[in-house]
């Protein structure tokens, strides 16, 4: 059927990449989904880099949007051709240098790489703020201290999101959250600090250390903020067959994180959201700053400049989704040709019930890194004790509450800093298991847990609504309301959210899985050291 809100402008188009896959999402006024469209991809390990190719950014991006297009088609008879405003949303972290001319000077290297230590530890010393390993200004410095020679021609740095938004708009520019994960952000100026800019100039001045750092990052933008329009190239980029129109609107891009807090409505000071993917992490709107630095802790942005603390771990659901890949390829021999929705939901079903409690079986989900554990060698293992039997509900229980064994130990550190949030919402696509992984989670937290109906859509989602705020405050119809306000009167009146609250019984068993987890951990260091040596 023909869709008049599509034919009047009255939406928003949100883009996302994610690690596996990149995804569209056209959104209504009223937040509602309209069509979706996806492109998977995977990262590669090329001469020890995590990274993608930016031929592998231009052909996803295309065929993310060509699908969500012929979906349009298909569902409301209309061949897109202008939305309302647009956004890109991405990974965060990484190190995407470019010269002068806008070329890469070196491979993309992802927030997966962890080869910043030197530099990770320097900077929180000298800028006296925990720098992350993945942080784009680690990266940067440790090219400096490693003498790379591309560094002297460096132009611009950027992430993911804002190389996208560049190609799409020509407009070198980052929402303040994506920036906060390139360099410390100042919430009295909505810029990056410029104490703390002075600091890093004076560590690294020399000839070969080359532009100033303050004239390498994009600068900021907020929430609400225009931040460039869709040019002609941009949109033969984007949609090959010519149909949609240059000239639309884009908001600041943004970092999964940020979209992440939208798409949960966890923006306000008090509130959290968890992101389970290839990656977790839960981020916690501070009313003050932290009474310390902690290098389990990262200090973030929201999309509209308040500070947030972080809990990041690099390793997430990607090992219980190949194991479930397992399992639907046992399904595929037998004859069957079972969605992978169906064997998620089959493996975990009984993953939290009691016969699954099997205490001499542990799982780790260590594909990489794992800083905030003290692991700098990720290596997926299971370990049994013989007399320990194996069945399907004590795998994928093991599984399962390992998921979330890292973000727990980050959580407790924010807890003896005396954080504490009013609500927690989760969004992934994990979360679509019948509320098993909801359980554990809110397990794992020792709190409540919501997950809006909106959920699995994610980045993409809450990046168009990011989009669709820009579009508001530009036309006056968002009348002067800040982005908390805003998102509970327009993009979530009435929305519907699932919770699940934890009993006393359930956080206990969580807490004795987690004691047994941590006390295995040398099993896995040790394993990252031996398969190491034996290359």
């Amino acid at each position: 059927m023909n869709d008049e809100r599509i034919r009047q402008e009255r939406t928003t188009l949100g883009i996302e990449f994610g690690s596996t896959r990149i995804k569209a999402c056209l959104v209504g006024e009223s937040g509602q989904t309209l069509a979706t469209g996806s492109s998977s991809w995977e990262s590669e390990l090329l001469d020890g880099v995590w990274t993608y190719s930016l031929e592998a950014v231009r052909e996803g991006l295309a065929a993310a949007y060509a699908d969500l297009a012929a979906q349009v088609v298909k569902v409301h008879g209309i061949h897109l051709r202008v939305v309302g405003a647009i956004g890109v949303s991405a990974m965060m972290h990484g190190y995407l240098a470019l010269d002068s001319a806008g070329e890469l000077l070196a491979p993309f290297r992802t927030w997966r790489n962890t080869t910043t230590t030197q530099a990770a530890a320097r900077l929180t010393e000298e800028l006296r703020q925990n720098i992350p390993l993945r942080w784009s200004v680690a990266h940067h410095y440790q090219a400096i201290l490693d003498a790379e020679p591309h560094v002297p021609r460096v132009h611009t740095l950027t992430t993911l999101a804002g190389y996208v938004h560049h190609l799409l708009t020509g407009t070198h520019v980052l929402g303040i959250g994506d920036a906060s994960g390139m360099f410390p952000i100042d919430p009295d100026t909505a810029d990056y600090d410029a104490e703390m800019l002075d600091r890093f100039d004076q560590l690294t001045a020399g000839p070969d250390s080359g532009r100033p750092l303050s004239q390498l990052l994009p600068p900021v933008a907020s929430a609400g903020m225009q931040a460039g329009f869709l040019t002609p190239e941009g949109a033969q980029l984007l949609d090959a067959t010519g149909a949609l129109e240059p000239g639309i609107m884009f908001c600041p891009p943004e970092g999964d994180a940020g979209t992440g807090m939208v798409a949960s409505n966890a923006v306000r000071a008090r509130t959290g959201n968890v992101s389970v993917g290839t990656s977790i992490f839960a981020m916690l709107v501070l009313e003050d700053s932290l009474r310390s630095t902690r290098g389990e802790i990262d200090i973030v942005a929201t999309p509209d400049a308040k500070l947030v603390a972080m809990v990041h771990c690099n390793n997430g659901a990607s090992e219980l989704g190949a194991w479930a890949g397992v399992f639907g390829e046992f399904l595929t021999r037998l004859g069957y040709t079972p969605d992978a929705d169906e064997v998620f939901q089959a493996m975990l079903s009984g993953a939290l019930e009691a016969e699954a409690s099997q205490n001499g079986l542990l799982a780790y989900n260590l594909l990489a890194a794992e800083p905030i554990i003290g692991v700098t060698q990720g290596r997926p293992m299971i370990v049994r004790t013989p007399g320990t039997p194996l069945s399907l509900a004590g795998f994928a229980r093991a599984q399962l509450l390992g998921v979330f064994a890292a973000l727990s130990v980050g959580m407790a550190v924010l807890a003896e800093e005396g954080v504490t949030v009013d609500r927690f919402f989760a969004h992934g696509g994990l979360l679509r298991t019948g509320g098993v992984a909801q359980r554990a989670l809110a397990a794992a937290l020792g709190t409540p847990v919501s997950v809006m109906k909106d959920a699995s859509e994610g980045g993409a989602w809450g990046i168009a609504v990011l989009a669709r705020y820009a579009r508001a405050v530009a036309t006056g119809s968002a009348a002067s309301r800040g982005l908390p306000d805003w998102l509970d009167e327009e993009a979530f009146a009435g929305s519907e959210a699932e919770t699940v609250e934890p009993s006393e019984v359930e956080i206990a068993d969580y807490a004795e899985f987690l004691g047994r987890w941590l006390t295995g951990l040398p099993v896995e260091l040790a394993a990252g050291e031996i398969l190491e040596e034996r290359k």
